[in-house]
């Protein structure tokens, strides 16, 4: 690594360029990590990282031609390379479909030239010790955990032609956490995400753990079919981010997805759910805090290079059931007449009345018979046109009779639509921060509620474990 700091590194890519626009986005990492297995640290380690990316435009009789180039551990000497190399891309490319003219006006942003912010061993401080402890009370009990607990820092800047100079800090803390019995018969998973690990309390996802070990000491084998389903925050937070990663206006304005109108156009103010539930994201929100303007390392569907520094406010995708906003690029906007509504980096559902909103204890304490799910695994879009997906139940499914957990059954393999299933959530809990499962490498700021389906599709039996 050079001693020259992100924001240098950006002006001196800014300076170079010799085309007629240019956008530059430095973004500096830190991670700090811990993994454990039979109940003892195995590793830790802090490591550092550094990306460069240099989106080139150039003007054409035809349009405007972008051309994007990313590098790894760049330094100052490497930086007229990259620069020159997007140029030579967007030379090499014909006028971009989602041309656009570059974001400008933007406030800048007062900080964006302090040092990067980092992290360090020193975030588990707490943590650790708590963890130890946790050990100690596994091995008495006859348990045995393993794990990882990762801390991220990415600050990321930004910069471009057009004046803009901005800046995002952005932690990302997860603790995951299997509790396996002695005889690794019995597995349960709790996990957590957090910002500092500050908030991360260790005793009690210890206890959810060993409750869950313990539920699991009678077996029953039940078949495969349709059955009243209680799913945990994490369960719902992977279905729900599946549904967002799938609410792209423009595929949804051309016949291509769930949200598609039969005959054209889109599914907006269609009810999706019964219940009057709520489905938003918000830069803003407190403990989910995100980036407020686009960061675009390349261009998709509904999102655009061009749109870069665009400012990311508070949306409801679904408000009190009905679907209300798609997500947007301003050439996806332009064309489908959707306003322009960029993705946030986090995502919340909740009720309308969440003082009233039971507990998940509370669900099953009222529930007659039915399933418990601890989480889902392996999911995997089966027919776009419905969004239906299949995936595996993982690390406990339990059985719940006349108000209490009686027993872990097998897995199963599941088919379900998350459209399908906001239509037949009979129930919604209290909405908390949690850490989905399937998602955690992409996608962690989310808080959900448990939530009670009906006929919950078990489609077979698993034999996996």
């Amino acid at each position: 690594m050079t001693a020259m700091q992100p924001h240098e590194l950006v002006e001196l890519a800014l300076g170079l360029s010799r085309t007629d626009g240019c956008v530059v986005i430095a973004d500096e990492e830190s991670t700090a990590n811990l993994r454990w297995a039979g109940n003892a640290l195995t590793t830790n380690g802090v490591t550092r990282g550094r990306r460069l990316t240099v989106i080139a435009t150039v003007a054409g009789a035809e349009g405007t031609a972008s051309g994007v180039v990313s590098r790894e551990a760049v330094t100052a000497e490497d930086v007229e390379g990259l620069v020159r190399a997007a140029e030579e891309a967007a030379r090499a490319a014909g006028p971009a479909e989602d041309a656009q003219p570059l974001v400008a006006d933007r406030p800048q942003s007062p900080d964006f030239t302090a040092p990067p912010a980092e992290t360090s061993i020193e975030v588990f401080d707490a943590f650790g010790p708590a963890l130890g402890e946790a050990f100690a009370r596994a091995a008495a009990r006859g348990e045995l955990l393993y794990g990882f607990a990762r801390h991220e820092v990415t600050t990321s800047y930004l910069g471009s032609s057009t004046g803009l100079r901005l800046r995002h800090d952005q932690p990302t803390g997860m603790v995951e956490i299997n509790g396996k019995t002695a005889d690794l018969t019995g597995s349960a998973w709790v996990g957590a995400a957090t910002r500092d690990f500050t908030d991360i309390d260790v005793p009690a996802l210890h206890a959810e753990l060993t409750k869950r070990l313990g539920w699991g000491a009678r077996k029953v084998d039940l078949p495969a079919g349709r059955y009243e389903t209680l799913l945990p925050p994490s369960a719902v937070a992977d279905l729900m981010i599946y549904l967002h990663w799938s609410s792209g206006g423009r595929d949804a304005h051309e016949g291509r997805t769930v949200f598609s109108k039969p005959g054209g156009g889109t599914r907006l103010g269609d009810k999706l759910a019964g219940l009057p539930l709520t489905l938003r994201a918000d830069p803003d929100e407190p403990g989910l805090e995100a980036a407020p303007f686009v960061l675009a390392h390349s261009s998709g569907g509904d999102v655009s290079v061009f749109d870069n520094g665009a400012p990311i406010t508070a949306t409801d995708w679904i408000r009190d059931g009905v679907l209300t906003d798609l997500i947007t690029s301003r050439h996806a906007a332009g064309l489908t007449g959707l306003p322009l509504r960029p993705a946030v980096d986090n995502l919340v559902l909740e009720t309308a009345d969440q003082e009233s909103a039971p507990t998940l204890d509370e669900m099953i304490a009222r529930t007659e018979r039915g399933l418990l799910l601890t989480c889902l695994w392996y999911i995997r879009e089966v027919d776009p046109a419905t969004l239906l997906l299949t995936g595996l139940t993982r690390d406990g499914v339990y059985l719940v009779e006349n108000g209490e957990v009686v027993g872990a059954v097998n897995n199963f393999r599941f088919n379900e639509s998350p459209v399908d299933l906001l239509g037949r959530i009979t129930e919604a809990g209290r909405t908390e921060r949690c850490l989905p499962r399937e998602w955690s490498d992409y996608f962690t700021r989310t808080a959900m509620p448990p939530v009670r389906v009906a006929d919950f599709n078990m489609s077979s039996v698993s034999q996996a474990s």
